[in-house]
């Protein structure tokens, strides 16, 4: 040996077999993290946010309450991890959008991908009962959820400004654009998924992801001169 520490298959420390062993625990814990959040919105929506224990969560995904501990601070923090992922995932997906294709359509695909997929079992939740709308607007009104979504939606303002930065060929730090940007696409989900949740009947998400980004896009122009379809 020459000093240089060997992997197990006699290759060095660092190469191609370490890249793809991290590789695969990066994503075990991002499938963790992502399943531990998931569990926690879905029993408190089927308990209530008192009725859930950190211990009830952990045993929902078979990890141990420290596992759920090293990933979340509480329950707070793992129901805001959802939105933040998916914001982060959108953030992505408008950075690998077409160069060619307006900023704002990029922005709607990728939240629709996210928010609102097109398949039908997807389709089927977009509509979701009342009483279940219900419990989950519950969730969601909690104080220490609320504080936790608005930390997370900073967060993921903070990762579409650069997405937003790239395409426009401005700087997310130094230029005022990319975080307008954003921050307004960040407001208008926050007001879409309210509308959403309270609509009564309820109505689809898809469409009035559309409405809110094109009210975006006309720069919020009054109701009376918004464009309709005949």
């Amino acid at each position: 040996m020459d000093g240089q520490a060997e992997g197990l298959a006699g290759e060095p420390a660092g190469g191609p077999a370490a890249e793809q062993a991290a590789g695969l625990r990066e994503r075990k814990k991002q499938q963790t993290r992502r399943a531990l959040s998931e569990a926690t919105i879905a029993l408190a929506v089927k308990r209530g946010w008192a009725n859930v224990r950190v211990e009830d969560i952990a045993a929902a995904v078979n990890v141990s309450e420290r596992t759920f501990r090293n990933y979340f601070s509480g329950k707070a923090e793992a129901v805001a991890a959802t939105h933040l992922d998916r914001m982060a995932r959108v953030a992505r997906a408008v950075g690998e959008r077409p160069a060619v294709e307006p900023l704002f359509e990029a922005i709607g695909t990728a939240l629709r991908f996210e928010f609102a997929p097109e398949d039908s079992a997807a389709h089927q939740q977009q509509t979701p009962r009342r009483q279940h709308r219900e419990a989950i607007w519950e969730v969601l009104t909690e104080p220490a959820v609320q504080a936790e979504v608005m930390r997370a939606d900073q967060a993921a303002q903070g990762v579409l400004a650069e997405a937003v930065a790239a395409r426009t060929g401005t700087d997310a730090v130094a230029d005022l654009y990319p975080k307008l940007v954003a921050s307004a696409v960040g407001a208008a989900m926050g007001a879409t998924l309210s509308h959403w949740l309270r609509a009564d009947p309820p109505v689809p998400l898809a469409p009035l992801i559309d409405e809110a980004l094109e009210h975006l896009r006309t720069g919020l122009s009054s109701p009376g001169t918004f464009p309709t379809e005949s």
